[in-house]
């Protein structure tokens, strides 16, 4: 019994022990169990901490990009507001003041294209006019000079012409190149005229020649053609003229002149090759159109005209 007891004592130190043992063991891996726990619960508010973070900075990089936008659009939808100013110009009759926006056009481009539209029409060149004995006299005699200073205006003239600063618009940069056109068959046409006084036989196969090979051919020929193409032309005035008598009498009265020929010359450049070659040149058309084209750059204009 005794030896039972022991054993028994024994057994119920061993089942102890067992028991003690088992139960660090479990303490033990509830620990590591919690620790896990814990540790992956600490990693997951992290990772989601991070993941609010990154959300709330995107939506702040959104919301900023929005704004930025928004405030680029704002930007580009704003008007420009540009300052009306006042141009004076006048026409034939009326002192004007066009009122422009300054954005648009500047005031040097506006005079630039007023000058062209307005002030360079009509003849640009000029050279003295033979009608008379004398006047084919001062011609001949001061020819150089003459052809000197119509180098001299042409140049001039054609200068003008390209540094003219006009509003930017095709339009007016047709209307400057056929200036510039009709200003150099001006000068050829002038350049030509007075050379012809002196030497008719510049005239022959002549551009500006076309169509007018009859007088042409008259002022290079013997008298007795000479005479009959000048009789012509006179009849021809004289239907033309309010007092045709007149035209007449003086063809009669030179005709029989120690200067009969150059009686003839005159009248066969002047009126005959002279107007047949000046109606050839090629004229800028100052119509209704360029008129409204030059007034549309204008917001209003007011005009204060004197009765025709």
């Amino acid at each position: 019994m005794r030896a039972q007891r022991a054993l028994g004592k024994t057994g119920d130190l061993r089942c102890d022990y067992q028991y003690r043992t088992s139960s660090q063991f479990t303490q033990t891996f509830s620990f590591l169990v919690c620790m896990k726990t814990g540790f992956f619960s600490l990693l997951f508010v992290a990772l989601l901490s991070c993941k609010k973070e990154n959300t709330v900075s995107d939506m702040n990089q959104k919301d900023s990009a929005k704004i930025i936008s928004e405030n680029r659009k704002d930007s580009t939808t704003i008007p420009v507001q540009h300052k009306e100013e006042i141009f004076n110009f006048v026409t034939e009759l009326c002192e004007n003041k066009g009122h422009f926006d300054s954005g648009k056009y500047t005031r040097e481009e506006l005079e630039g294209t007023y000058k062209l539209w307005f002030q360079m029409g009509g003849i640009a060149l000029s050279t003295p006019s033979v009608y008379n004995f004398n006047g084919l006299q001062k011609v001949r005699n001061e020819k150089e000079a003459i052809l000197a200073k119509l180098d001299q205006d042409f140049a001039s003239q054609k200068r003008v012409l390209e540094n003219l600063k006009l509003v930017k618009d095709p339009y007016w940069e047709d209307i400057r190149k056929q200036h510039l056109q009709e200003l150099a068959e001006e000068y050829e046409f002038r350049k030509t005229e007075i050379k012809a006084f002196s030497d008719p036989s510049v005239l022959v196969n002549h551009k500006l020649s076309k169509g007018c090979e009859n007088f042409v051919k008259a002022l290079n020929s013997n008298e007795v053609q000479m005479t009959e193409e000048w009789r012509k032309l006179r009849e021809e005035m004289s239907k033309r003229n309010s007092d045709p008598q007149r035209i007449l009498n003086e063809f009669e009265e030179h005709l029989y002149s120690s200067d009969k020929k150059d009686f003839a010359t005159i009248d066969l450049i002047t009126f005959g090759w002279g107007n047949c070659a000046n109606d050839h040149i090629k004229r800028v058309e100052h119509d209704e159109k360029m008129n409204k084209k030059f007034e549309s750059l204008f917001i209003k204009i007011d005009s204060e005209c004197d009765e025709p």
